[in-house]
Formats: C-alpha cells, structure tokens, sequence
C-alpha cells in the first residue's frame, strides 16, 4: 500500500519541549508517560501539518515554549505518495506563523494536498451533548479532509456573513449594501453545503463497507432552519426578520450533524460515555479508510489518550484496525501497559518531566 508517513520530525521551542528529534517509521507510534509531561504537544506539533489552527485551535504565540518566548517551529520529513516533501513551520516572537514546503513559501492549504492528517482528543468526547459549533467544526474537519479548499469556502463564508451581521446591527436598510455580500455567502455556502453531503456519504459509505467492532453511526446533516436551495434569495428576503435579531439566522452556520448509534436507534447524545467513544473512534476510522480510497493512502492519526474509556477488548480491535489500514498513527496514553495488544507492530518513546522540560526517549519496546 502507498504510504502516508512522517520520518523525522523536530520541534524546537514549542509548548514544553525544547528540542524534540524523532526519526521513525511508517508504523504506528505509543507515547507514554505522565499527564502533564508533553505527551499531546507532540501530536499538536504534528497537528500543525496539516492547514488550519491544529488540534487545540491555538494561537502561534500560545505555541511558543515558556519563559523564553523566543518562538517556535516544527519541522518535518513527509513520505507522500512515492514522492518526499521537507515541511517547515514556525513563528517568531509576535508575529504570525509561516509555512515553507520544500524551501519554498506558501499557504497552508497547501499542506492539504500533500498530506491528511485526522485526530481525536479528548476534548471531543462531549461532542455528541455540547452545542452544534463543536459538531459542526467536526464535520469540516473532515470535509477538509477530502477537499483541502474546503477551508476557504468557510473563511469566506464567515467573513461575509461577519459583515452583514454587522450591517444587520447597525440598522442599515439599503439593499444595495447586502447585495454582494449575501452573493458571496450564497457562493460560498452551497461549496460547505455540497462539500458536507459529500463528506457524510463517504463516511456512511466506509461504514457500511467495514467489518468492525465499533459502532456504526446513522449520519444526517440537519438545521435550525431549513437552508433553501436559492440561499441569496433567501438572505434577501429574511433582513428585517435578522435585523431584529442582529444576526443572520438562517445558512450553512446554523446546520448541525445529527448522529444515532445505528444498532440501538439511540441517538448519540443519550448514549453512555463509552458508547460516545466508541462511535467517535468509528467516525475516524472511516474517515480513514475512504480517506485511503480518495487520497491514494490512509491519513496519518492523531490519536490522544486513545484507550480511555475503552476495555481491553475494544483497544486490541481498535489497534488491529489501525494495523490492518496501514495507518502511520501517533497515540498517547499514561501507561505503557495501555498499548500491550500493540507489542512489536508499533514503535514506543516514553515522556517524561525534568526541570520544566519535557524529555523524549524512543525504545523498540514499551
């Protein structure tokens, strides 16, 4: 299978890690040790290859290792579809972050076509009971996952819709100050729109196709409101209902991914905690594996404290699974005892604390 993988990867000032060097393989990596050590700033850092904010949605000066606040960066050697990319990005101290992909400047979206990285943490186990944001930035992730323009269509969205609600809040009336910007949140809101279906159906699709042990998911993209198919003409009708707001009530920012545990028809919000993990592991994995299909190689994973709330059981399968799609996964865990089932099918590096400073040591055994 074409492999999708990282061989070396340095951090450099970054959260508590002040020089992290890895060289590894394609196969799967265990990172143990205690909480608080720097075990999820690796995976962070790793995050970080991928466009957009990383896993923790930080700002680059929150990047930045502490008290020196000099900066950071990451690089990386990618492995991607028979071809080898140098990927470096970094920030100095107050300014924004940059990207240099084989030498060269360039934009984050960049990173999309090159690489598909997936990630679960575990602030997303209250997916499924917090509010539709949370679900929502879920699901682009993953549409951003099959097309890397995805994130444009997002920004250009909000940012039109950022000006009219100012417009709406102001009390302006003019037809003519909406008119291009409720163009623009049309365009721009069929692109989300399409790009979600598409997503949701592959999702559905790698489902249905896999024999797993975890759950399968009933997918549905829902809304507050209905979004109409002509939603220019819709904006345009709905101003005064909005004014009164001050927002913009209807579009693709108010849709929601709605999720049942197909084998029990019990919606995912009243599933119990381990039955939310599960189902969230299960997303991922399909993510991954039409991911495999689509890309040309399964994404690299992301995955933070994997085994909690999962038995003994369900942990082997998941790691099988993990095996058997080939995947380059990153997955951490307090204990070296959670990654046993793994034995010689994954690499292992211990974390730990020394004088603020977090300490990495790669082993070929836990």
């Amino acid at each position: 299978m074409t492999q999708l993988a990282i061989s070396e990867l340095t951090l450099s000032h970054f959260r508590s890690h002040k020089r992290v060097a890895l060289s590894l393989e394609s196969r799967p990596l265990a990172i143990f040790g205690p909480n608080g050590a720097g075990k999820t700033n690796i995976l962070e850092a790793i995050s970080l290859l991928s466009p957009g904010r990383g896993l923790r949605r930080a700002g680059a000066e929150d990047l930045t290792r502490r008290p020196e606040a000099l900066g950071w960066k990451v690089t990386a050697v990618l492995q991607s579809l028979h071809q080898t990319h140098e990927i470096e990005t970094w920030a100095e101290a107050g300014n924004p972050r940059q990207l240099r992909i084989d030498g060269k400047a360039t934009p984050q979206t960049a990173l999309g076509r090159i690489a598909r990285i997936l990630w679960l943490v575990p602030a997303m186990d209250r997916l499924w009971i917090e509010g539709a944001e949370g679900r929502r930035r879920f699901l682009d992730r993953a549409s951003l996952s099959f097309e890397p323009t995805h994130a444009d269509a997002v920004l250009t969205y909000e940012k039109a819709m950022r000006e009219r609600n100012r417009l709406l809040k102001d009390m302006v009336r003019d037809p003519h100050w909406y008119t291009a910007i409720e163009a623009q949140m049309a365009e721009a809101g069929s692109i989300i729109q399409k790009n979600r279906s598409r997503t949701i159906e592959e999702l559905t699709a790698a489902q249905e196709a896999a024999t797993t042990a975890f759950p399968t998911a009933t997918l549905a993209l829902t809304s507050a409101e209905p979004i109409p198919d002509d939603l220019q003409a819709a904006l345009a009708g709905n101003r005064s209902r909005d004014m009164g707001a001050g927002r913009t009530l209807i579009g693709p920012h108010r849709a929601d991914l709605d999720a049942v545990f197909a084998d029990k028809g019990v919606p995912a919000k009243d599933c119990s905690t381990g039955e939310q993990k599960a189902l969230l592991i299960s997303l991922i994995l399909a993510n991954a594996r039409a991911l495999a299909r689509d890309f040309g190689a399964p994404p690299i994973l992301l995955l933070d404290e994997v085994a909690a709330h999962l038995d003994a059981t369900r942990r082997a399968a998941l790691y099988d699974e993990i095996c058997s799609l080939g995947a380059q996964a990153f997955m951490t865990g307090t204990g070296a005892e959670l990654f046993i089932e793994l034995g010689e099918r994954a690499q292992y590096a211990e974390v730990t604390e020394l004088d603020g400073q977090s300490i990495v040591m790669q082993k070929d055994t836990p």
